[in-house]
């Protein structure tokens, strides 16, 4: 289960956020993926940009099976968007085939 961020002293900053953020988990980048990384043994497993100003990633432990989706705005800050368990990676299909 991921936990709100306040490790090391990290504050939760949610006064730069739209509303629906401000009841996420946000701090600096390094603190929540190094807290992924070592309590939850996630890895960065798929990525990509939202817009211009937004990094969108999910980190994923193949042990464990769980996942979290995180969005990093320009400035540095990151939040936890949603979490969960059961993750699964399946092979890319091509359109039009059943999956």
């Amino acid at each position: 289960m991921i936990r709100p961020v306040l490790a090391g002293g990290a504050m939760l900053v949610a006064s730069a956020l739209p509303a629906f953020a401000q009841h996420m988990s946000c701090g600096p980048r390094a603190e929540i993926v190094e807290m992924l990384s070592d309590r939850h043994d996630e890895v960065r497993t798929a990525g990509g940009l939202q817009g211009q100003s937004q990094l969108m990633e999910i980190w994923a432990s193949p042990e464990y099976g769980t996942w979290t989706l995180l969005v990093t705005r320009a400035n540095g800050i990151t939040c936890i968007a949603a979490h969960g368990t059961d993750w699964v990676v399946r092979k890319p299909q091509p359109a039009g085939l059943p999956s």
